[in-house]
């Protein structure tokens, strides 16, 4: 029985010493590697039309994407003045259609050979005289024998990612396959299982070289799902394994603070403020309140939407760690948000007799020193600030709490550079970016969770508008309005390329555009990320002190950003942002008792829908796809204020990792899985991961050998995380 995961690739049929360079060049060195070089698309026989199918579905109106298999019967290039296009005819099942391209003519010319075979895709259409043609198409090219055996037996065509080192070592996709198919024939029985044989029986799995076997030549399509299926199930039970032991840990293994509960200090803090906390706020205290009572460490995750109150929630545990004679800190994604929470924290707690500090970059050096000497005797019982809290100068006297605003925003190696500088601190993580079911069991599967899903009382939702670009002038008028009656309005716009010179062009355009056009007899600000941070906090207190009428802003006053008079956010190009984001900074008005709107602008076409009959995606093209989701993510924001809905939403628009880098995580990447199409796979991969670890918490007993083995030698550097809250 060879070894695959030892045998260099140069030895197999049709590779040898040049061909084996350039797949080393892609991270394949052994044969094995090669087996997990998994295809990215397949010819599946069921999506194939004939050329008369197609004309009838083209002259009934069909605007979508199709693919045909055909044979070139001609190839010429056909010159009208100084233009000239290349025309490819193809022939299938007796009938001819056209392939034509504007474009790449000298490539094209010496691509295509007459009878040569191809699966062609692209958006049909016909020509003046009435011929099927496809202009600019994807093409695939086939043996032969493969079109024979898939247009008569219904094989399933496997095609590979052909990186530019591939090509130049003349490796295309015909003889990536005979070299794949060959290698699986030599050496597949060598191939060691990664799954315990219990875990393959319970959840019906195919073995690892039944599932390589079908997922690169699949005997048929049930046998193609199969193979998927095993491989995303695989993926999924070691990311749980890595969120199962890492909560383990931190519940069982690490040894925490068992805080006194002091209500005088509290009932007193609750009394100054000036309103009532909501029953969630309450109940996300009462589930804190026990953690912080508990011996074990606190690792707990706070979900609130925009405006719920989670600041006050994270004050109140300071607080009690205060009282306790522990410090806390919190940790801000920005400058401009730690001062702001400095200011405001501060100032609530002072009649406490708790001192609060602040520790950002650019801080004037004697200020800076005082601020550590204070941090280090202890007398700064809470300490704010940004990612200067993980520099090697900053010595806590006895760290107790570590609150983290916003934490997708920060790496897990940050954090745990912030709680190596406690003993077990406990950990409170406060989010207002609602994050989705899936998630939740996924990236921040190790948490307790507590949602505030209330808003304070007084608080009105706020408006959304959706309009087109033609509005504008309407939309200028009601803002002007607004100004008129004593309000103040933010206007957002997009960064096309992020950069410090168009970020910089940008946005003086704008406030040009703004302040000499449009709103010329009012007092218009800028803000933009180049500043540095005291230069947008005076802009900030400007604004907030009612210097500015509108602030022109790039999505750096994105989070956290209290104005209470701003009750008007237009947003720019709103097609260019995620539903996320669009929900934060939606966020930053009506955070009064004032009605707030938020005005999403985006260009007209963007807003009108494709069809009103049903729409399937796969029928469009990439250019409509992207237009569609973008008018379910804008509508979706009109419809609702409830951010956990709009997440939901947005997952599904646009994966996960967009929205909360999930790389920053300390989990590794999903090549295979999908959390969202598979989520029953992730719910049944969790629950035999978490068994597992309730089981066998150091997988010590022998039929967890082979998962121990796995974890040690693919997933060494995540265990690594597994003690990082």
């Amino acid at each position: 029985m060879q070894d695959p995961a030892r045998t260099s690739l140069q030895y197999l049929k049709s590779v040898g010493p040049k061909r084996a360079k350039a797949f080393a060049e892609v991270g394949l060195n052994v044969v094995e590697d090669l087996f997990f070089y998994f295809p990215t698309k397949y010819l599946d026989r069921s999506k194939i039309l004939s050329v008369g199918k197609l004309l009838e579905f083209v002259r009934n109106g069909f605007e979508g994407q199709a693919t045909i298999i055909g044979s070139v019967q001609d190839k010429k290039i056909i010159r009208y003045g100084k233009k000239q296009i290349m025309k490819v005819v193809m022939e299938s099942g007796g009938e001819t259609f056209e392939c034509i391209w504007f474009q790449g003519i000298k490539y094209f010319k010496d691509v295509f050979n007459i009878g040569e075979s191809y699966a062609v895709s692209g958006k049909p259409s016909l020509t003046r005289y009435g011929h099927l043609q496809i202009v600019h198409p994807d093409f695939d090219r086939l043996e032969q024998k493969e079109t024979d055996d898939f247009l008569n037996t219904g094989k399933i065509i496997p095609f590979y990612k052909l990186p530019q080192k591939f090509k130049s070592a003349n490796i295309g996709t015909i003889s990536l396959r005979r070299i794949i198919k060959n290698a699986l024939e030599l050496y597949l029985t060598g191939l060691r299982e990664t799954l315990p044989e219990f875990l393959i029986s319970q959840e019906r799995l195919l073995n690892i070289r039944e599932a390589v076997k079908n997922v690169h030549f699949p005997s048929s399509e049930e046998k193609l799902r199969s193979a998927w299926r095993r491989f995303k199930f695989e993926e999924l039970f070691y990311f749980e394994l890595l969120v199962a032991i890492r909560k383990y840990r931190v519940k069982n293994e690490l040894k925490g603070i068992s805080f006194e509960i002091k209500s005088e200090p509290i009932k007193k803090f609750l009394d100054s403020l000036p309103f009532d906390l909501t029953s969630a706020q309450l109940r996300a205290l009462h589930e804190i309140r026990k953690d912080m009572e508990s011996a074990k460490p606190m690792n707990r995750l706070l979900q609130g939407d925009v405006g719920s109150g989670k600041t006050i929630v994270s004050v109140v545990a300071m607080l009690i760690a205060a009282t306790n004679d522990y410090q806390s800190v919190l940790m801000a994604p920005t400058e401009i948000l730690a001062d702001q929470h400095y200011r405001n924290i501060g100032r609530m707690l002072q009649p406490l007799g708790i001192r609060t500090v602040s520790l950002v970059g650019g801080q004037k050096k004697r200020e800076r020193e005082e601020t550590l000497q204070a941090i280090e005797s202890g007398e700064a019982q809470i300490i704010i600030g940004t990612h200067a809290l993980f520099e090697e100068p900053v010595k806590f006297k006895k760290l107790g709490l570590v609150v983290i605003d916003e934490q997708h925003r920060f790496g897990v190696e940050q954090r745990a550079k912030l709680i190596k500088k406690g003993t077990s601190p406990d950990v409170l993580i406060a989010s207002a970016t609602p994050i989705p079911r899936t998630l939740t069991m996924t990236v921040y599967g190790d948490l307790d969770v507590s949602i505030i899903d209330e808003m304070p009382r007084n608080r009105k939702p706020v408006k959304t508008f959706l309009r087109g670009e033609s509005k504008l002038p309407a939309v200028y008028d009601f803002i002007k309005k607004k100004i008129e009656e004593g309000e103040q309005a933010f206007v957002v716009f997009p960064l096309v390329e992020e950069s410090d010179k168009m970020e910089l062009k940008a946005a003086e355009e704008y406030f040009k555009k703004f302040k000499n056009n449009y709103f010329k007899n009012y007092k218009v600000g800028l803000i933009h990320g180049k500043m540095n941070w005291k230069e947008k906090e005076e802009v900030m207190l400007k604004f907030a002190e009612r210097e500015f009428d509108i602030l022109v802003a790039t999505t750096v006053i994105e989070v956290g950003i209290d104005i209470p008079n701003a009750n008007i956010i237009l947003i720019n190009d709103a097609f260019r942002f995620g539903l996320s984001q669009l929900h934060q900074l939606r966020g930053r008005v009506g955070r009064g008792n004032k009605q707030g709107y938020c005005i999403l602008v985006a260009k007209d076409e963007y807003l009108r829908k494709i069809a009103d009959k049903e729409i399937h995606m796969d029928y469009l093209s990439p250019k409509e796809r992207e237009r569609y989701k973008t008018f379910i993510r804008l509508s979706a924001l009109e419809k609702t204020t409830n951010g956990f809905e709009l997440s939901e939403i947005d997952l599904k628009l646009r994966g996960p990792g967009n929205i909360f880098g999930t790389e920053q995580s300390g989990f590794p990447m999903l090549k295979y899985a999908d959390i969202i199409e598979d989520s029953e796979l992730l719910k049944a991969a969790r629950l035999q991961a978490f068994n597992l670890i309730a089981r066998d918490p150091h997988l010590e007993k022998s039929e967890n050998g082979l998962v121990k083995k796995i974890l040690t030698s693919k997933y060494s550097r995540h265990l690594e995380y597994s003690k990082i809250a």
